[in-house]
């Protein structure tokens, strides 16, 4: 059973870890290219508080979700369990045995994973940039994107969990 007390949700299962995921996307269109809205964009953080809600919870609790940004298509952030020991979590696989994140290239399951780094206790950000074409409206056009990971496996989250600490790693995709 999960807890949510003031500020901190902790588990009160013994060695029960929670994978806290939190993601940041910046989405703009060709038109938004211009210095100012570079500088806007620059201006949005790399990590938030913790709170939930808006987090929430899914696999069953095991993980905490935290999405912060654009959407601009809806459904953008898309995840699922591949099996009972791997997450993955838009272009990322976390393997819950050893706790360990891999990115891949492409956002299918079958193309090969880029060792990140260890999430036991000490978190991980991750950046990479993408683009998308899209049709809508009768209309086409590049739809980029600039994605922050934060990911970390605790045994308490507290809302200031990305905040009080720098990552372990950070790694430009």
């Amino acid at each position: 059973m999960l807890v949510y007390e003031k500020t901190t949700l902790y588990a009160d299962t013994i060695n029960m870890s929670i994978l806290v995921v939190q993601i940041i996307i910046k989405q703009w269109d060709k038109s938004q290219r211009t210095p100012k809205h570079v500088e806007d964009r620059a201006k949005i953080p790399s990590q938030y508080p913790v709170l939930s809600p808006p987090a929430r919870y899914v696999f069953d609790n095991q993980c905490l979700v935290d999405q912060h940004g654009d959407d601009l298509l809806g459904n953008r952030v898309q995840y699922s369990q591949i099996n009972d020991n791997v997450i993955q979590f838009d272009r990322f696989q976390i393997n819950l045995t050893d706790m360990t994140l891999n990115y891949l290239a492409q956002a299918d399951s079958e193309s090969e994973a880029r060792l990140i780094g260890s999430l036991d206790n000490s978190w991980l950000q991750c950046h990479y940039d993408w683009r998308y074409g899209v049709n809508e409206g009768g209309f086409y056009y590049w739809l980029y994107e600039d994605v922050t990971l934060n990911i970390i496996s605790v045994d308490n989250v507290s809302e200031d969990l990305f905040m009080i600490a720098e990552p372990k790693k950070i790694v430009k995709l």
